[in-house]
């Protein structure tokens, strides 16, 4: 059965802050921000994955820092910067003021 491109589209949408939530408090690795995504029930890739690591590291939202692996090469760990702590609080705010919204709406209709 194929995914409803409307949902896929939010599920897309919905990455950004899914990862950063994923390094709330915590840093991961690329390969645990897949896991905790897929175990939380989010379809994740790390191909898809990989470029928005980039572009968060661009934007100052989140910094790396390697460390030594006792299975195989050194691992980039990733932790969210000041700002990217302060990202990830507006798009927790705003999901909750589109929550009430939709709850709001539903109750007048």
């Amino acid at each position: 059965m194929s995914e409803n491109p409307r949902m896929a589209a939010l599920r897309r949408g919905m990455l950004e802050p899914l990862v950063l939530t994923a390094l709330d408090r915590r840093q991961r690795y690329p390969a645990e921000i897949v896991a905790a995504l897929r175990d939380a029930g989010f379809p994740a890739q790390e191909g898809t994955l990989y470029p928005l690591l980039t572009k968060l590291g661009r934007e100052g939202a989140v910094t790396h820092e390697w460390r030594e692996s006792s299975s195989g090469p050194p691992r980039k760990y990733l932790s969210l910067t000041p700002a990217g702590e302060r990202q990830l609080s507006e798009f927790r705010a705003y999901w909750r003021d589109l929550t009430d919204t939709i709850e709001q709406i539903g109750r007048h209709s």
